[in-house]
């Protein structure tokens, strides 16, 4: 049974977060946060693991009795997940939470759905002993001496013609005198981040500012990111800087790439498509960086869900790089098995299909007085190894700020 009935005022999601634990997904004051578990859904590996979890928590929703006294968007039972970058990797997990609190529009509301009372697909029970995917593993990080020797090895190889564009993490490990606090790291985060995308689910949070999908009924948008830029320190130099990114041919060039891969994902899936023609400039606390429109209408019946969706887009050249298969070759030979779910879609999707889905970027997985920071860069033939590095350390400042360390 699941229940949702609205609520009288329109609360600070994170200050409602329990103390430790719980999911969050919160963009300028409005999204979801939960916590307790109805149910957790199977991952598994694989090229298909999207479209199974897909069509588990399609069965798995839309078989609940549910009360939904508010309707709309994010109302009644949701499942939030986080998939891992790799189709290797057994990190990914999708759960239901037993309570959930939203906000949109200016309506607040709450959705109990209790545990037990979802059927998983499987048969298997609806409670699970525990996470479903496992943290990444905090041993042999690519640090900085070790990504830039990578970025070498990268460009190489890019020059050599093996491939055109990879992406590679920065990964730094680092340690607190007592356990990180959850809440306050992601009340940091939205509050210096607004446009960005604070989640949190199974001890990993971050900030992202890329949409990789969003569903709405039949209406579909995603915003690929590729090219950064640090702000100015006075408005003249913002707007120099931004209009250098705008004429870099090397950042045009990595973005070009990212916005095709995104493209070719959703062209078969949309009865119409428009992209912006030119990227336009996304700018947040410290960094700036290119970002094209992509929206569309979705076609076919049933129309695909936002998970499944997600799972025909990842991995974008904006994460990954291009070709697909010969970038993520490359990724494993340089990075090995330590990505984790840096860089692989995090978000929700509810019994209809509507969702909105992220790539887990300027992130950390936690645990205890350990964190792991990940930031990325895409390599190109003109990469240099210190501005990339640069940059990376950039991308790293929003999470290693909101751990106060």
């Amino acid at each position: 049974m699941s229940r949702t009935e609205p609520l009288d005022e329109v609360p600070d999601l994170i200050a409602r977060l329990p103390a430790a634990g719980g999911v969050a997904w919160v963009r300028g004051g409005e999204g979801f946060i939960g916590w307790g578990e109805a149910a957790r859904v199977p991952v598994g590996t694989g090229p298909r693991r999207f479209q199974a979890a897909a069509s588990l928590v399609e069965e798995l929703l839309g078989t609940a009795d549910v009360d939904d006294a508010v309707g709309g968007w994010g109302t009644g039972p949701l499942a939030f997940g986080s998939f891992a970058f790799d189709a290797d990797s057994s990190a990914s997990a999708l759960v239901v939470p037993a309570v959930v609190i939203g906000v949109a529009g200016g309506k607040a509301w709450m959705t109990r759905t209790r545990p037990g009372s979802l059927d998983p697909p499987d048969g298997e029970g609806a409670r699970a002993s525990g996470p479903g995917g496992s943290p990444a593993a905090f041993d042999g990080p690519l640090d900085e001496g070790s990504f830039t020797r990578a970025v070498e090895a990268a460009r190489d190889a890019i020059r050599s013609g093996r491939l055109d564009k990879v992406v590679l993490s920065l990964q730094v490990l680092v340690t607190a005198a007592s356990p990180f606090d959850q809440r306050r790291v992601l009340a940091r985060l939205a509050g210096e981040y607004p446009q960005c995308y604070t989640f949190a689910f199974d001890s990993f949070v971050g900030a992202s500012p890329e949409l990789l999908v969003r569903r709405e009924g039949r209406a579909l948008r995603s915003q690929p990111l590729a090219g950064s830029s640090r702000r100015g320190a006075t408005s003249d130099e913002d707007d120099e800087l931004g209009a250098a990114l705008l004429a870099s041919a090397k950042d045009r060039w990595e973005h070009d790439l990212a916005v095709v891969t995104v493209v070719e994902a959703l062209h078969p899936l949309c009865r119409t498509l428009r992209i912006d023609p030119e990227p336009s400039l996304l700018r947040l606390a410290n960094v700036q960086h290119l970002a094209t429109e992509v929206a569309g209408v979705l076609s076919g019946d049933p129309v695909p869900t936002a998970l499944s969706i997600a799972g025909s887009v990842h991995p974008t050249a904006a994460v990954c790089g291009t070709p697909s298969r010969k970038a993520l070759a490359l990724i494993r030979e340089l990075e090995g098995p330590n990505r984790g779910r840096y860089a692989g879609p995090v978000g929700w999707v509810d019994a209809q299909g509507d969702g909105e889905w992220a790539i887990a970027l300027r992130c950390a997985e936690l645990s205890g007085t350990s964190a792991r920071l990940f930031a990325g860069c895409g390599i190109v033939a003109q990469s240099d190894p210190s501005a990339e590095l640069e940059e990376a350390r950039l991308k790293l400042r929003p999470i290693h700020s909101a751990l106060e360390i």
